[in-house]
């Protein structure tokens, strides 16, 4: 089994982003998990998940309309959904760099 930890970081603001929806499903889209990023930006409670493909999806607009940000309607990103794939044991980190308008995301450590 690996182990998986995302982190979220606002880059509009330059902190991390808390109070954003996270939801982790399987490849076929079974939830596995549902949560809210602390105020540092993580979920730390993560399930450990076996080889296989997964989707992390984060509620950005929601984040950004609630910390006061005036966004588009629609808005440009609504949600941020990264698909990506465990192919050994180990550690998984999947951070989210995120601002109304882009997203960069790699495998961290």
């Amino acid at each position: 089994m690996t182990s998986l930890s995302t982190h979220v970081l606002d880059t509009t603001h330059g902190r991390p982003a808390g109070g954003i929806a996270v939801r982790l499903t399987t490849g076929d889209g079974a939830t596995l998990f549902e949560g809210i990023t602390n105020a540092d930006g993580r979920c730390a409670t993560l399930p450990t998940l076996a080889t296989g493909r997964y989707r992390l999806v984060f509620a950005v607009a929601a984040y950004f309309r609630a910390a006061g940000v005036a966004l588009p309607d629609p808005p440009f990103l609504d949600v941020v959904a990264i698909d990506f794939g465990i192919a050994d044991d180990g550690h998984y980190h999947v951070p989210l760099l995120v601002s109304p308008f882009g997203y960069s995301t790699y495998r961290g450590s």
